[in-house]
């Protein structure tokens, strides 16, 4: 027997159809090149968009396309369902499932063609705040460690102030159009600019940027922590006072009693003087009435004049 060879019969993709394969393979090998490069710091959305876009555009011609044998031997049906692997395939769905990961949706303007204005302005925020944190470094011999920030903390608040409110209207305008199709999140290039940001202002400059809200809360928290003082102390004034006045109350109506019995008596007696003559006896019967009455009269006043006093003070 002679040696085995194949059969001339063997199918072979069409002239059309290997055109569209290897456009499919160079422009994934771009983006793949492109999506490794932006790893870290994160620049996949800004950088690698238009490839994303150009791999997009092949696979919908490899899906489209017709050979020109037969329909039973169409592009689509030989690069993307010939054998169980369906590499192509395999391809397509991971950079589709990379580029929704990144929520790069949400950095482009509807039809992905470009980079939308807010994002542009954030980047160039960004790029302007780390600017100001070189700037403010240079000039510095010391080690990181034992380096001092305060430069930087004193001349980039601004900058990363309005960074950081940037940020925040990004979200709230994200969260109110749901543009996002895994939850809510910024594309990853704003997220990690961000984050690398705080990082740099929180930890590595030891900085920090008192909240509009902090000063409130302080207020209110310190209302709520004096409360139970006020209340004790107003219910121990209040007891003192009601006090203050049942003595008052009680001085006063003992002064009463003193002053009408025995004041009349030594008015009777007393009148009783001008009718007729007194006799010896009559005047040692009054002399101790009168000096008692007016003893009596003497501490019910000073009691008076002591309360009176301290409810003046209160």
């Amino acid at each position: 027997m002679g040696p085995l060879s194949l059969p001339p019969d063997l199918p072979d993709l069409d002239p059309e159809c290997r055109e569209l394969l290897l456009d499919f393979a160079n422009s994934s090998a771009e983006l793949t090149g492109c999506l490794v490069r932006g790893a870290r710091p994160v620049r996949l959305c800004q950088t690698c968009y238009p490839l994303f876009q150009q791999v997009a555009n092949k696979m919908d011609n490899i899906s489209r396309a017709v050979g020109n044998s037969s329909e039973s031997h169409s592009c689509a049906r030989s690069l993307l369902m010939a054998d169980r692997m369906q590499i192509v395939v395999i391809l397509s769905e991971f950079f589709n499932s990379t580029w929704q990961k990144a929520n790069c949706a949400n950095c482009l303007t509807n039809k992905s063609e470009e980079l939308s204005n807010s994002t542009v302005y954030f980047l160039n925020q960004f790029n302007h705040t780390l600017t100001c944190f070189e700037n403010n470094l240079q000039g510095s011999t010391h080690s990181l460690q034992l380096r001092n920030y305060s430069e930087v903390c004193k001349n980039c608040r601004e900058a990363y102030t309005t960074l950081s409110s940037l940020y925040g209207e990004m979200q709230k305008i994200n969260e109110r159009e749901s543009k996002a199709e895994f939850g809510t999140h910024l594309c990853i290039d704003v997220e990690d600019a961000m984050n690398i940001t705080r990082k740099l202002w929180s930890r590595t400059f030891n900085c920090s940027v008192l909240c509009r809200d902090t000063v409130p809360v302080i207020a209110v928290s310190v209302f709520i922590l004096f409360l139970p003082v006020v209340f004790y102390l107003s219910s121990f004034l209040h007891s003192e006072q009601k006090k203050r006045k049942l003595i008052l109350r009680y001085s006063l109506a003992a002064i009463a009693t003193f002053r009408i019995k025995p004041v009349g008596l030594i008015s009777t007696q007393i009148a009783s003087l001008f009718v007729k003559p007194p006799s010896a006896l009559t005047v040692m019967k009054i002399l101790p009435a009168m000096q008692t009455v007016e003893g009596k009269l003497e501490g019910g006043l000073t009691i008076l004049l002591e309360n009176s006093t301290v409810m003046t003070q209160v």
